[in-house]
């Protein structure tokens, strides 16, 4: 295959994580894109030498003007930059923006036409999933997830026909809270939240692990991405993050996926596919994980993940507005303004509130996120 790419968030840790994985496979990078960190995109960018990069922020893209003066690469600003950057010809591109901001770059991208997108940024389906899945299908694009657990439900599907498949077993490590109660889970800290005990992720999926909402996302995904129903999407706590997730099939034979908790596994099967190659992940050795279990979530501590099951099937804005109000509150979380457990109360406010607003273009989409930002207010 034609290995040039476009990584857009590579600032980030799916996107540091792309680099070190796709930088041995023999990819040659056309651009690079973030918000605001300059001094590691400058690093990154004399390290591939792509053609261009990108800076949402316009200060920071100012900065990095200045450091790369030197080369001949091109640095973009803004918006605009970051969608140029993700139109420009590449056969892969890596969508790892992480929010909303991942919608409209990734859309872009998919617009190119005729191009892998592996697929990272889950807000572009969670918020505009019928869009996506149109336009994806209109440009002759491939679609790659890149998420652990979709990775694994992409790879256990090639166990059957797509007539033949009874429902999803997504599985989820339940966080660093899972055994907590929910009066424990009232004083829980900003920094015990960060502390998961399987993955090392970026700070905001950090803490939707730790409320579930990761989880409530990912089913909404699962259904665009696969063409599956919520009632048909079961998920299960699997503490060990062994299991990535698995496919039931009308037989009730059941496929799973397995490996080490380990992000360059699946960013590398979405850069390869349908070949395999050499990981940097490490083998998984199951006589010395010795046990693995599985239990029922508790939708009654974690209520955002009951928020998401409840949105999911809606067609309105209500997953939009779900996904903005959760990006206020994780954030206010991280700033300690706000307890963990009053996430969940912020969005359920939002979603009742601003979820009935419509959907049918991605302007109607933005609209809804800009709205539920601007009408949540915390202290």
């Amino acid at each position: 295959m034609n290995r040039t790419l476009t990584v857009l968030g590579s600032t980030g840790s799916i996107g540091t994580q792309t680099l070190e994985a796709a930088s041995g496979l023999g990819f040659t990078f056309t651009a690079l894109t973030a918000n605001k960190n300059a001094a590691l995109m400058e690093r990154q960018a004399r390290q591939v030498s792509p053609l261009a990069v990108a800076m949402a922020d316009e200060p920071a893209a100012r900065d990095l003007r200045v450091r790369l003066a030197d080369t001949g690469i091109r640095v973009l600003s803004g918006q605009e930059g970051v969608c140029e950057c993700a139109a420009m010809d590449a056969a892969v591109v890596v969508s790892s923006l992480v929010g909303i901001a991942g919608l409209v770059p990734t859309l872009s991208a998919v617009r190119a036409g005729k191009r892998r997108i592996a697929l990272a940024n889950k807000e572009t389906l969670v918020c505009a999933g019928r869009i996506v899945r149109r336009e994806i299908e209109e440009n002759s694009c491939e679609l790659i997830p890149v998420d652990s657990e979709h990775s694994a439900i992409f790879q256990c599907l090639a166990g059957g026909k797509p007539d033949e498949v009874k429902r999803i077993l997504l599985t989820a490590s339940g966080g660093p809270f899972r055994t907590l109660t929910r009066e424990e889970l009232e004083t829980v800290t900003r920094e015990r939240a960060l502390r998961h005990p399987n993955w090392d992720m970026g700070a905001k999926v950090t803490i939707d692990s730790a409320s579930m909402m990761n989880k409530g996302l990912e089913v909404i995904e699962a259904m665009h991405l696969f063409g599956v129903e919520p009632g048909r999407i079961r998920v299960v706590v699997h503490p060990q993050s062994i299991v990535h997730s698995a496919v039931e099939f009308t037989d009730n034979s059941v496929i799973a996926q397995m490996g080490l908790p380990d992000m360059r596994l699946p960013i590398q099967l979405a850069l390869t596919y349908p070949a395999r190659c050499p990981s940097l992940a490490g083998e998984l050795d199951l006589a010395k994980i010795g046990t693995l279990t599985f239990e029922e979530p508790d939708p009654d501590r974690f209520r955002c993940l009951a928020i998401a099951l409840e949105t999911a099937p809606r067609t309105d804005a209500a997953p939009a507005v779900m996904n903005a109000a959760n990006e206020v509150a994780v954030r206010a979380f991280l700033e300690d303004r706000i307890r963990f457990t009053e996430i969940p109360e912020i969005v359920g406010r939002a979603v009742s509130d601003l979820g009935k607003s419509p959907a049918e273009t991605v302007e109607d989409i933005l609209a809804a996120d800009r709205l539920t930002r601007e009408s949540i207010k915390v202290k």
